[in-house]
């Protein structure tokens, strides 16, 4: 065990490593402040701004956060404290088939259900678009975290103790305020370390996002307009038009800092649920 954490470890070392020296031709001709920062991308003529990216990028996971959280956490509690024994199989069955469902086959339904479902929304309110946008993408890549968000915090509720649950029904309370008050106190931290993990795959999923967002360049003003991920970007481009000077080195920069966020994200939530003595099934 010790042994794979380290050779894990020292290949993530070695890509984050890889990805810097790749990423030192942009960053030696223009700062990394200025790189990120910048809203201007027009790799013909050297100018590589991520500013639109970034911020695309963080504005379609807040948006499937922000659908997800409240429908994950319910869905927990009742798996958790609620459904017979046999239900709660068969959901947890359901959820581990939703959870491996491949990236592409979300972008497929996405195109197909979520698209035009919201562009007939975004004209109905009066908005010019053709549904390939902002909430499109946090449409599906919510339905895509929430297999994982769910399955985790289940496990992070059955881990309270069932005296804690007997002991507060035992004084008056109610199944709700035992809920509430125990069960829901007591593992909060590891609820927050399950919406960090799903944060962290949010923020590097690629395939599904790119079908739906538009890809477009510019950073976008309402929920209607169409918008591009780093990831995305990255998918699009690497391999394409190499010859441009320095693409690939702004790409390479792109995947490091992407990288750089997940990782953090994965960590934070590792180390909350290992202080939680809190293991994987």
């Amino acid at each position: 065990m010790r042994s794979s954490l380290i050779f894990v470890n020292a290949v993530a070392i070695v890509i984050l490593a890889g990805l810097f020296i790749k990423s030192l031709p942009i960053l030696d001709k223009t700062s990394l402040g200025e790189l990120l920062l910048s809203s201007s991308w027009h790799p013909l003529k050297g100018e590589f701004g991520f500013y639109p990216f970034i911020i695309s990028t963080i504005e379609v996971t807040t948006i499937a956060m922000t659908l997800a959280i409240p429908v994950c956490l319910l869905a927990a509690i009742f798996l958790s404290e609620y459904a017979h024994a046999r239900i709660r199989e068969f959901l947890r069955l359901i959820i581990d088939i939703l959870a491996g469902i491949p990236s592409v086959v979300y972008g497929l339904c996405g195109v197909i259900v979520v698209v035009p479902f919201v562009k007939y929304i975004g004209q109905l309110l009066g908005y010019q678009t053709t549904g390939y946008s902002l909430l499109s993408g946090g449409i599906v890549l919510a339905v895509m975290v929430s297999p994982f968000i769910i399955s985790v915090s289940v496990e992070v509720l059955r881990s309270v103790p069932f005296e804690a649950r007997e002991s507060t029904l035992a004084l008056g309370a109610t199944k709700w305020e035992a809920i509430k008050y125990v069960v829901l106190k007591s593992s909060l931290r590891g609820i927050i370390a399950a919406v960090v993990l799903g944060f962290s795959r949010a923020f590097g999923e690629t395939i599904a996002v790119l079908m739906v967002v538009g890809n477009v360049a510019a950073v976008p003003q309402t929920l209607f307009d169409p918008a591009y991920p780093l990831p995305a970007l990255i998918a699009n481009n690497y391999g394409e038009m190499m010859s441009i000077p320095l693409y690939d080195s702004a790409l390479l920069l792109a995947a490091l800092v992407l990288m750089l966020v997940v990782g953090i994200f994965s960590l934070t939530a590792h180390f909350t649920l290992l202080r939680m003595g809190w293991k994987s099934r």
